[in-house]
Protein backbone atom coordinates (compact mmCIF):
# COMPACT_ATOMS: atom_id res chain seq x y z
CA UNK A 1 0.00 0.00 0.00
CA UNK A 2 1.20 3.18 -0.96
CA UNK A 3 0.79 6.83 1.45
CA UNK A 4 1.71 9.86 0.08
CA UNK A 5 2.54 12.89 2.86
CA UNK A 6 2.30 15.98 2.33
CA UNK A 7 3.49 18.81 4.96
CA UNK A 8 5.85 16.20 6.49
CA UNK A 9 8.05 18.44 8.08
CA UNK A 10 4.55 19.56 9.86
CA UNK A 11 4.04 18.60 13.12
CA UNK A 12 1.24 16.16 11.89
CA UNK A 13 4.38 15.34 9.08
CA UNK A 14 6.76 14.52 11.96
CA UNK A 15 4.13 12.25 14.15
CA UNK A 16 3.21 10.07 11.12
CA UNK A 17 7.18 9.88 10.51
CA UNK A 18 7.45 9.11 14.40
CA UNK A 19 5.39 6.10 13.64
CA UNK A 20 5.76 4.79 10.34
CA UNK A 21 8.18 2.11 11.20
CA UNK A 22 5.25 0.28 13.21
CA UNK A 23 3.38 -0.04 9.92
CA UNK A 24 5.42 -2.38 7.92
CA UNK A 25 2.70 -3.06 5.05
CA UNK A 26 2.38 0.76 4.51
CA UNK A 27 5.23 2.35 2.31
CA UNK A 28 5.54 5.31 2.82
CA UNK A 29 6.75 8.12 0.60
CA UNK A 30 6.94 11.31 2.64
CA UNK A 31 7.24 15.33 0.93
CA UNK A 32 7.77 18.48 2.70
CA UNK A 33 6.51 21.52 1.45
CA UNK A 34 9.60 22.73 -0.11
CA UNK A 35 9.57 19.30 -2.19
CA UNK A 36 5.71 19.03 -3.45
CA UNK A 37 4.36 22.65 -3.27
CA UNK A 38 0.54 22.25 -3.23
CA UNK A 39 0.04 25.53 -5.04
CA UNK A 40 1.67 24.20 -8.07
CA UNK A 41 -0.84 21.20 -9.41
CA UNK A 42 2.58 19.88 -12.20
CA UNK A 43 4.59 19.03 -9.25
CA UNK A 44 1.55 16.98 -7.67
CA UNK A 45 0.93 15.31 -10.94
CA UNK A 46 4.42 14.79 -11.49
CA UNK A 47 4.61 12.27 -8.23
CA UNK A 48 1.54 10.96 -8.67
CA UNK A 49 2.20 9.61 -12.63
CA UNK A 50 5.95 7.90 -10.78
CA UNK A 51 3.97 6.20 -7.43
CA UNK A 52 0.42 6.12 -8.38
CA UNK A 53 -0.26 6.44 -4.58
CA UNK A 54 -3.10 4.29 -3.38
CA UNK A 55 -3.75 7.00 -0.39
CA UNK A 56 -2.45 10.41 0.40
CA UNK A 57 -2.21 12.24 3.68
CA UNK A 58 -2.76 15.57 3.41
CA UNK A 59 -0.96 17.52 6.41
CA UNK A 60 -0.02 20.56 4.43
CA UNK A 61 -2.08 23.52 5.48
CA UNK A 62 -1.59 27.44 6.27
CA UNK A 63 -1.74 27.24 10.24
CA UNK A 64 -0.26 30.81 11.40
CA UNK A 65 -3.63 32.15 12.66
CA UNK A 66 -3.23 35.59 13.20
CA UNK A 67 -1.02 35.74 10.22
CA UNK A 68 -3.57 34.39 7.70
CA UNK A 69 -5.29 38.20 8.79
CA UNK A 70 -2.50 40.09 7.01
CA UNK A 71 -1.91 37.32 4.69
CA UNK A 72 -5.28 36.10 3.07
CA UNK A 73 -4.10 35.31 -0.35
CA UNK A 74 -1.33 33.36 0.86
CA UNK A 75 -3.79 31.22 3.35
CA UNK A 76 -5.89 30.98 0.09
CA UNK A 77 -3.38 29.52 -2.05
CA UNK A 78 -2.45 26.82 0.51
CA UNK A 79 -5.33 25.79 2.11
CA UNK A 80 -8.06 26.78 -0.71
CA UNK A 81 -6.16 26.19 -4.08
CA UNK A 82 -3.58 23.81 -2.57
CA UNK A 83 -6.44 21.33 -1.08
CA UNK A 84 -8.21 21.50 -4.89
CA UNK A 85 -5.35 20.79 -6.59
CA UNK A 86 -4.48 17.76 -4.47
CA UNK A 87 -8.19 17.03 -4.78
CA UNK A 88 -8.26 16.81 -8.55
CA UNK A 89 -4.93 14.98 -8.61
CA UNK A 90 -5.95 12.49 -6.36
CA UNK A 91 -9.27 11.76 -8.50
CA UNK A 92 -7.40 11.22 -11.95
CA UNK A 93 -5.48 8.87 -10.29
CA UNK A 94 -7.70 6.93 -8.18
CA UNK A 95 -5.81 8.26 -4.47
CA UNK A 96 -8.12 8.54 -1.51
CA UNK A 97 -7.25 11.39 -0.18
CA UNK A 98 -7.30 12.45 4.01
CA UNK A 99 -7.35 15.70 4.73
CA UNK A 100 -6.84 17.59 8.01
CA UNK A 101 -9.60 20.51 8.75
CA UNK A 102 -9.72 22.05 12.16
CA UNK A 103 -12.49 23.49 14.75
CA UNK A 104 -11.87 26.76 13.67
CA UNK A 105 -14.74 26.23 10.77
CA UNK A 106 -17.49 26.66 13.65
CA UNK A 107 -17.77 30.19 16.13
CA UNK A 108 -17.67 28.69 18.79
CA UNK A 109 -21.76 29.58 20.00
CA UNK A 110 -22.78 26.30 20.85
CA UNK A 111 -22.41 24.86 24.09
CA UNK A 112 -22.46 21.26 23.42
CA UNK A 113 -19.73 19.31 21.44
CA UNK A 114 -19.65 20.13 17.45
CA UNK A 115 -20.87 17.27 15.16
CA UNK A 116 -19.80 16.62 11.80
CA UNK A 117 -23.04 18.16 10.03
CA UNK A 118 -23.56 21.74 12.16
CA UNK A 119 -23.13 24.71 10.38
CA UNK A 120 -19.74 26.02 10.11
CA UNK A 121 -19.56 29.96 10.18
CA UNK A 122 -15.58 30.37 10.63
CA UNK A 123 -14.38 33.83 12.44
CA UNK A 124 -11.12 34.59 10.94
CA UNK A 125 -9.47 34.21 7.52
CA UNK A 126 -7.57 30.77 8.90
CA UNK A 127 -10.88 29.22 9.69
CA UNK A 128 -12.25 30.94 6.18
CA UNK A 129 -9.86 29.29 3.89
CA UNK A 130 -10.01 26.13 6.15
CA UNK A 131 -13.55 25.55 5.41
CA UNK A 132 -13.47 26.74 1.71
CA UNK A 133 -10.66 23.65 1.23
CA UNK A 134 -13.19 21.81 2.51
CA UNK A 135 -16.12 22.25 0.04
CA UNK A 136 -13.16 22.62 -2.70
CA UNK A 137 -12.53 18.35 -1.77
CA UNK A 138 -16.03 17.72 -1.21
CA UNK A 139 -17.36 19.19 -4.86
CA UNK A 140 -14.05 17.83 -6.83
CA UNK A 141 -13.75 14.02 -5.30
CA UNK A 142 -15.40 11.34 -3.90
CA UNK A 143 -12.69 9.22 -2.30
CA UNK A 144 -12.01 11.49 0.61
CA UNK A 145 -11.90 11.44 4.62
CA UNK A 146 -11.94 15.13 5.77
CA UNK A 147 -10.41 15.12 9.50
CA UNK A 148 -11.32 18.11 11.79
CA UNK A 149 -9.16 18.37 14.95
CA UNK A 150 -8.46 20.69 17.43
CA UNK A 151 -5.62 22.03 19.69
CA UNK A 152 -2.85 19.87 18.39
CA UNK A 153 0.00 19.29 20.23
CA UNK A 154 2.80 17.12 19.93
CA UNK A 155 7.20 17.11 21.02
CA UNK A 156 7.19 18.21 16.89
CA UNK A 157 7.11 20.99 15.52
CA UNK A 158 5.25 24.67 17.58
CA UNK A 159 2.83 24.59 19.54
CA UNK A 160 1.22 25.71 22.78
CA UNK A 161 2.67 22.43 25.17
CA UNK A 162 6.53 23.65 23.99
CA UNK A 163 5.54 27.33 23.92
CA UNK A 164 3.90 26.83 28.13
CA UNK A 165 7.48 24.23 28.63
CA UNK A 166 9.33 27.62 27.22
CA UNK A 167 8.11 30.15 29.22
CA UNK A 168 7.84 28.31 32.60
CA UNK A 169 12.01 28.21 31.88
CA UNK A 170 11.97 32.06 31.48
CA UNK A 171 9.09 33.06 34.42
CA UNK A 172 7.13 32.28 37.79
CA UNK A 173 3.82 33.13 36.33
CA UNK A 174 2.03 33.11 33.10
CA UNK A 175 -1.06 34.65 32.13
CA UNK A 176 -3.37 32.08 30.17
CA UNK A 177 -6.68 32.89 28.67
CA UNK A 178 -9.51 30.55 30.59
CA UNK A 179 -12.72 31.40 28.51
CA UNK A 180 -11.81 29.75 25.13
CA UNK A 181 -12.66 25.83 25.76
CA UNK A 182 -12.00 22.81 23.32
CA UNK A 183 -9.85 20.02 23.70
CA UNK A 184 -6.33 19.35 23.19
CA UNK A 185 -4.99 17.01 21.00
CA UNK A 186 -1.71 14.97 20.47
CA UNK A 187 -0.47 14.80 16.92
CA UNK A 188 0.79 11.14 17.66
CA UNK A 189 -2.53 10.14 18.82
CA UNK A 190 -4.40 11.87 15.38
CA UNK A 191 -1.32 10.08 12.80
CA UNK A 192 -2.72 6.91 14.30
CA UNK A 193 -6.03 7.33 13.48
CA UNK A 194 -5.53 8.40 9.85
CA UNK A 195 -3.38 5.14 9.42
CA UNK A 196 -6.31 2.95 10.92
CA UNK A 197 -8.60 4.94 8.21
CA UNK A 198 -6.13 4.06 5.60
CA UNK A 199 -5.52 -0.10 7.14
CA UNK A 200 -9.51 -0.36 7.65
CA UNK A 201 -9.74 0.59 3.40
CA UNK A 202 -13.17 1.55 4.39
CA UNK A 203 -15.79 3.40 1.95
CA UNK A 204 -17.47 5.02 4.39
CA UNK A 205 -15.91 8.66 2.67
CA UNK A 206 -16.84 12.09 3.96
CA UNK A 207 -16.58 14.55 7.16
CA UNK A 208 -15.11 13.45 10.59
CA UNK A 209 -14.64 15.09 13.55
CA UNK A 210 -11.18 13.61 16.21
CA UNK A 211 -9.78 15.20 19.45
CA UNK A 212 -8.68 13.47 22.54
CA UNK A 213 -11.61 13.35 24.69
CA UNK A 214 -12.66 15.55 27.57
CA UNK A 215 -12.60 19.71 27.07
CA UNK A 216 -10.26 21.97 28.69
CA UNK A 217 -9.20 26.28 28.63
CA UNK A 218 -6.25 27.13 27.51
CA UNK A 219 -5.67 27.65 30.73
CA UNK A 220 -6.40 24.19 32.39
CA UNK A 221 -4.10 22.76 29.96
CA UNK A 222 -1.29 24.95 30.63
CA UNK A 223 -1.73 24.00 34.72
CA UNK A 224 -1.69 20.25 33.33
CA UNK A 225 1.19 20.83 31.43
CA UNK A 226 3.45 21.85 34.50
CA UNK A 227 1.87 19.54 36.54
CA UNK A 228 3.15 16.43 34.23
CA UNK A 229 6.13 18.16 34.38
CA UNK A 230 6.38 19.00 37.65
CA UNK A 231 7.30 22.98 36.89
CA UNK A 232 6.22 25.37 39.55
CA UNK A 233 5.33 27.97 37.28
CA UNK A 234 1.86 29.99 38.28
CA UNK A 235 -0.43 29.95 35.83
CA UNK A 236 -3.12 33.26 36.30
CA UNK A 237 -6.40 32.80 34.01
CA UNK A 238 -7.25 35.91 32.29
CA UNK A 239 -10.37 36.47 29.99
CA UNK A 240 -10.19 36.55 26.16
CA UNK A 241 -10.62 40.94 26.49
CA UNK A 242 -7.44 40.66 28.17
CA UNK A 243 -5.32 38.67 25.98
CA UNK A 244 -6.64 40.77 22.52
CA UNK A 245 -5.20 38.39 19.30
CA UNK A 246 -5.79 39.65 15.22
CA UNK A 247 -8.12 36.62 14.59
CA UNK A 248 -10.96 35.94 16.41
CA UNK A 249 -11.17 32.58 18.05
CA UNK A 250 -14.07 30.43 19.23
CA UNK A 251 -15.01 30.68 22.64
CA UNK A 252 -16.43 26.76 22.04
CA UNK A 253 -14.80 24.07 19.98
CA UNK A 254 -15.21 20.92 21.67
CA UNK A 255 -15.78 18.15 18.62
CA UNK A 256 -18.22 15.09 18.89
CA UNK A 257 -15.83 12.06 17.63
CA UNK A 258 -19.10 9.81 18.30
CA UNK A 259 -19.02 9.05 14.46
CA UNK A 260 -15.48 8.41 13.83
CA UNK A 261 -15.46 6.02 16.76
CA UNK A 262 -18.61 4.32 15.66
CA UNK A 263 -17.39 3.47 12.05
CA UNK A 264 -13.37 2.68 12.89
CA UNK A 265 -14.53 0.69 15.92
CA UNK A 266 -11.95 2.78 17.80
CA UNK A 267 -11.20 4.02 21.50
CA UNK A 268 -10.12 7.51 22.16
CA UNK A 269 -7.61 8.54 25.09
CA UNK A 270 -8.93 11.42 27.03
CA UNK A 271 -6.80 14.92 26.86
CA UNK A 272 -4.58 14.66 30.07
CA UNK A 273 -3.76 10.69 29.51
CA UNK A 274 -2.86 11.66 26.18
CA UNK A 275 -0.63 14.56 27.81
CA UNK A 276 0.90 12.02 30.25
CA UNK A 277 1.98 10.09 27.85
Amino acid sequence: MIVVVVGANGQLGQALRHIAADYAEIQFHFYTSNEIDITKPDLIELVWSQLKPDFCINAAAYTAVDKAETEPEKAQQINVDGARNLAEVCQRFHTTLLHISTDFVFDGSKKTPYVETDMTNPQSVYGTTKRDGELAIIKTMKAYFIIRTSWLYSQFGNNFMKTMLRLAQERSSVSIVEDQIGTPTHAIDLAKMLLTIIQSKSKDYGMYHFSNQGSTSWSGFAKKIFEWNHISTNVLPIPTSQYPTPAKRPAYSVLDTSKIKKTFHVSIHHWDIALEQ
